[in-house]
């Protein structure tokens, strides 16, 4: 077994729930002090964060990840069970196997083999974990950064190790992301008997229209480095579970991927001007959990594209899709911020799994991205 293989399923046979670290970051940090790492643990609530540095000064370089993963789903659908992690066809098959416990195995090795080679590089390299990602993303890394500024700590340089690629690894980047708008809609009307409907107001008869319109509406038209701006529904609830009963109120959740041609405060207006245009009786409540992000091409990216070169043979393909990640925390900083990692095909699925191949050669694309950097 390689030894990005057994970090990997000893990862993963920690059941770390969101906002559960369970030992990971323990573990990872006991193999970066045996290379002459720094290790800080910094806990927020009930959020475990590790910063591990080796160097000093600039450029800061650092590798982030995050060591909490979804949960299972029903455990009699999984081939194996999802924390007994299990070789098998040339896969590993575990939850956090590509989400994203394989790169932070990758990421600490590429880190331990990077400073051996090279101890006195120039400037910081640093691994950042959290376990945080997947939940509400409060006291991971966002409250780190936080810490970070009070205390002047900078990042010049950021490679999120979320799970990028598409059919093979390092096929695609992200250079960027979207945007989150969430928006939870109550559209009132009066409770009655549907026999009646001339004593009634069904929220659901009133909404309809208007969520019709906002599913047609076309936001923008993205450009070259993003997509345009989608809406989504994602719950309906209304009724009192009797057939002879109109509902009181329709409850409806909906999201905005966005791009930075659709700022937030103009997809709210636009919604909000549709709802009036409706005559709705409504409430609605906004929460943006990201703001879009794009990394332009330069030193970053540059690293990067040749890295993937020098080992895969080919270059990357830039993107911005997929949904959030903590990289737009960082990005915030004015840091260069790329995500490098594994196929993402079965991220949050039953049976999810990663190439063993791919973890050993992610490990020598992350310590060549170093190289490159401040080797």
């Amino acid at each position: 077994m390689s030894a990005v293989l057994e970090l990997t399923v000893e990862l993963c046979r920690r059941a770390s729930l969101t906002p559960d670290d369970a030992g990971c970051q323990a573990l990872v940090a006991a193999r970066l002090a045996e290379a002459g790492f720094a290790i800080e643990s910094l806990r927020y609530g009930e959020v475990d964060n590790l910063w591990a540095t080796h160097g000093s000064g600039a450029p800061v370089v650092v590798l982030l990840g995050h060591t909490d993963v979804v949960p299972t789903g029903p455990l009699e659908q999984w081939t194996t069970p999802p924390f007994e992690p299990l070789v098998r066809d040339g896969c590993l098959y575990g939850r956090g196997a590509a989400d994203m416990k394989g790169s932070v195995a990758a990421m600490t090795l590429a880190l331990a083999a990077f400073v051996r080679a090279y101890p006195r590089h120039r400037g910081t390299v640093a691994l950042m974990l959290t376990s945080d990602e997947e939940g509400d993303a409060r006291d991971g890394v966002k409250r780190v950064l936080e810490t970070f500024a009070a205390r002047g700590q900078r990042i010049d340089y950021c490679v999120v190790g979320e799970p990028s690629s598409r059919e093979s690894l390092g096929d695609v980047v992200r250079v960027g992301r979207r945007g989150s708008l969430h928006g939870h809609l109550v559209v009132h009307g009066v409770q009655g008997h549907v026999a009646f409907p001339h004593l009634v107001r069904n929220p659901v008869h009133l909404a309809a229209p208007a969520l019709a319109e906002l599913g047609a509406a076309r936001w923008d038209d993205g450009d070259a480095c993003f997509p345009p701006t989608s809406f989504q529904i994602s719950n309906l609830r209304a009724g009192t579970g009797a057939l002879n009963v109109t509902p009181a109120d329709l409850e409806v959740d909906f999201n905005f991927r966005f791009n930075p041609m659709s700022g937030q405060q103009a997809l709210r207006e636009r919604v909000e001007a549709i709802l009036a245009r409706h005559r709705l009786d409504y409430t609605l409540e906004w929460d943006c959990s990201g703001e879009p992000y794009y990394t332009k091409p330069g030193v970053l990216l540059d690293a990067i594209t040749g890295a993937v070169r020098d080992v895969l043979g080919y270059e990357p393909v830039p993107d911005t899709g997929g949904g959030t990640s903590d990289g737009r925390f960082v990005a915030k900083t004015g840091a260069e911020v790329v995500e490098l990692g594994p196929v993402n095909a079965t991220i949050h699925k039953l049976d999810e799994h990663v190439r063993v191949a791919d973890l050993e050669r992610l490990v020598q694309v992350h310590t060549r991205v170093l190289e490159r950097l401040v080797g």
